[in-house]
C-alpha cells in the first residue's frame, strides 16, 4: 500500500494543503490504507463465481506459455485448468489496487484487441467514465507521445488489459510500453500468455464470454464505488473546511 502513495499524486491532499494548517485533518486516503479491504472487494467475488463463469479453462497444453505453469492446477480433456485458489487472491488484489488508484483521482485505460469482446470493453469504459483503446496500437503511443500527439498529454495511471494478446496471438505492444514508462498494469493472462511484464497478472480464461463479462462487471463496479467514495469524502472535507472558516470569522468579528 505504501507504494501507492509514493507513485500517485494525492489530488485531494494537495487540495487540502491550500488551506491553513488549523483546517487540516486526516485525509481519507490515510483511513483507506489503514483498512486492508476498504472497498470490500472480498464480498464481490469468490471461488464459486469464478468457477461458474468458466474462469478456470485455459488452452490446449501445446499452446501453454512456460511462465504460466505455476498458475495451473492440471490438464483435463487436453485443456489446461487454472488453479482458482491462485487466481482469486490475485484478482482481489488487482481490484483493490485499481480502486485505490481511482479513489485518488487516477485515470484508467481499458485495452483489448479481441474483436468479439471489443464492444463490451468499450461500453464498460464508457459506463465507468474512463477510457478504452480497442483498435490497432501504434507503436510509441506511450513512449513517443511527442511524435503522436505533439502536445502535452496525460498518461493513464493504470492500464487494464482485458486481453493480453493482439489479433495475431502475440503479446500486446502496450504491455512493454507500460513497463518502459513505469505505468502499473492489470491484465487477464490466459494459459498462452506471458505474465512477466504485467504488474498485476490475473491468471484465467480470456476467451469465454461469461468470463470476460465477469471481469468487466467487477472492474466497472469497483471503479464506480471508488469514485462514489471519493466524491463523498471530498464533499465532507469541503463542508468541514467551510464551517471552520465561518466559525473563525465569527470569532474575529466578536473580538
Amino acid at each position: 500500500m505504501n507504494s501507492i502513495i509514493s507513485v500517485y499524486r494525492l489530488d485531494l491532499q494537495c487540495f487540502i494543503y491550500f488551506f491553513p494548517s488549523e483546517y487540516r485533518r486526516d485525509i481519507p486516503e490515510d483511513k483507506a490504507l489503514e483498512t486492508p479491504d476498504f472497498f470490500k472487494v472480498k464480498e464481490k467475488v469468490d471461488l464459486y463465481t469464478l468457477f461458474k463463469n468458466r474462469v478456470h479453462y485455459g488452452h490446449h497444453p501445446g499452446c501453454r506459455h512456460p511462465f504460466i505453469s505455476r498458475y495451473l492446477y492440471g490438464v483435463r480433456h487436453d485443456t489446461d485448468i487454472f488453479d482458482l485458489e491462485k487466481t482469486l487472491p490475485r484478482l482481489r488484489h488487482a481490484l483493490n489496487f485499481v480502486a485505490h488508484v481511482v479513489y485518488r483521482g487516477g485515470m484508467v485505460l481499458f485495452v483489448s484487441r479481441n474483436a468479439q469482446h471489443m464492444p463490451l470493453v468499450e461500453q464498460t469504459a464508457q459506463r465507468c467514465g474512463e477510457y478504452s483503446h480497442c483498435r490497432f496500437w501504434r507503436g510509441g503511443l506511450f513512449t513517443n507521445m511527442d511524435f503522436h500527439f505533439r502536445e502535452l498529454t496525460r498518461l493513464p495511471d493504470v492500464v487494464i488489459f482485458i486481453h493480453a494478446q493482439n489479433n495475431f496471438g502475440k503479446e500486446h505492444v502496450a504491455i512493454t510500453e507500460c513497463a518502459d514508462m513505469m505505468i502499473p498494469s492489470v491484465g487477464i493472462v490466459d494459459s498462452n500468455c506471458n505474465p512477466t511484464f504485467i504488474t498485476y497478472p490475473i491468471p484465467g480464461n480470456d476467451d469465454s464470454p461469461d468470463a470476460v463479462n465477469l471481469y468487466c462487471k467487477l472492474f466497472e463496479d469497483i471503479i464506480l464505488l471508488a469514485k462514489e467514495n471519493r466524491k463523498r469524502d471530498i464533499e465532507e472535507i469541503s463542508e468541514d473546511i467551510l464551517s471552520r472558516s465561518e466559525k473563525e470569522k465569527e470569532c474575529q468579528n466578536q473580538n
